[in-house]
């Protein structure tokens, strides 16, 4: 009889005399979530409502959103043709959906004119979290010797992804976060580059995450021109604890490897990774520039030599961030023709004491020329 606990690319904790301890790893969790029921029509407007307002409180114009079916498709239609859509979406199809992504292979991108939701690239999910160690690793875990995470979707199928996505226009979009994960997505994309040179001149392919790479695989980015979109408060709240996981070794030649990478010639593109991570970008910004955890600590950052000076942050959240979805053109600064969204805060960025950075408040946010927040 087949064990029902037994899930691939998934682990089901277990103690020592074999029972479910009740942790679900990875792919093990939908075993439970197949059994919560779908959200109502009217619960998911008014999230959708509700998620738009806590948007503008935090000064966020425009999101990249990684992985939306047909379900949230429909529905960003729907806040579309109410004039509810109050914020731009760069949305990633889903890679799990096979039949909705042949489906947009045969139509093609959708590039809305009017920039409110745009459905130009598809995401994958290819290995687990650092923290479940379900990180895909070349090197087994420092503290469970022996296990390497999950690979958590095939990489026959990022390869196929790859080849369909530069065929079809669409840009790749790869949730990575273990050095054997980002080398193997990096292989697929290669191969796929190689194969369909002609068709891969601005391809802007990414990685989601890309926060623990091989030494080797580092150059990669920008020789490739593979796309590493980091959130950078992941340092803030993993660096504590990840150098149990990795090793103080793989930590200082691969972890959040921001500078090395700005360096080799890529732009980064930041974020929150929201819901993990506080949506407020002041947190991630202030991990950029410090590599210290929201407390504050320790004295002088992790690794300092990977910080991002001010610039690059802002840059990595402004026109890089417009970069990595094709929309430096229309967004990622205050010029003329560009669209009129932007934040205005309590204080400068560039030149705030980093002691009083995390204090910085949202003052006014504007979408489409119109004030959407004010700080009361």
């Amino acid at each position: 009889m087949p064990d029902k606990f037994d899930v691939k690319s998934g682990e089901v904790m277990r103690d020592d005399f074999g029972r479910p301890t009740g942790i679900f790893n990875e792919r093990a969790q939908g075993l439970i979530t197949k059994h919560i029921p779908e959200n109502t029509p009217e619960k998911d407007v008014k999230a959708f409502e509700l998620a738009v307002a806590a948007c503008h409180r935090n000064g966020i114009t425009g999101f990249h959103d990684a992985g939306i079916g047909r379900k949230n498709i429909a529905l960003y239609e729907e806040m579309k043709a109410a004039d509810k859509m109050k914020i731009r979406i760069y949305a990633m199809l889903t890679g799990f959906d096979k039949t909705l992504l042949n489906e947009w292979y045969e139509k093609g991108p959708m590039v809305d004119p009017e920039h409110l939701v745009t459905i130009r690239s598809v995401k994958l999910n290819c290995d687990g979290a650092l923290g479940s160690r379900g990180a895909w690793l070349l090197e087994s875990y420092s503290d469970r010797p022996g296990h390497f995470g999950h690979e958590t979707l095939p990489m026959d199928f990022v390869e196929e992804t790859a080849l369909n996505g530069l065929q079809h226009g669409f840009q790749v979009c790869s949730h990575a976060i273990g050095d054997r994960a980002n080398k193997e997505i990096l292989d697929r994309y290669e191969i796929a580059f190689d194969e369909l040179a002609d068709m891969a001149s601005d391809h802007r392919f990414r990685i989601e995450h890309a926060q623990h790479l091989h030494p080797d695989d580092i150059p990669r980015f920008a020789g490739l021109g593979v796309i590493p979109a980091m959130q950078a408060v992941h340092l803030s709240s993993d660096r504590p604890w990840a150098i149990d996981r990795l090793g103080e070794q793989r930590i200082k030649e691969g972890a959040y490897m921001w500078q090395a990478l700005l360096q080799s010639g890529i732009p980064i593109v930041n974020g929150t990774d929201v819901p993990v991570e506080p949506l407020n970008p002041i947190a991630s910004l202030y991990a950029s520039i410090s590599r210290k955890t929201l407390k504050g600590t320790p004295e002088g950052g992790y690794e300092p030599e990977q910080k991002m000076t001010r610039e690059q942050a802002l840059r990595s959240y402004t026109l890089d961030a417009a970069y990595g979805a094709f929309e430096e053109d229309i967004k990622g600064s205050i010029t003329v023709g560009k669209l009129a969204d932007f934040t205005i805060y309590s204080q400068d960025l560039m030149t705030v004491a980093e002691e009083e950075f995390l204090n910085t408040e949202i003052a006014m946010t504007i979408f489409d020329g119109k004030v959407v927040y004010t700080k009361e």
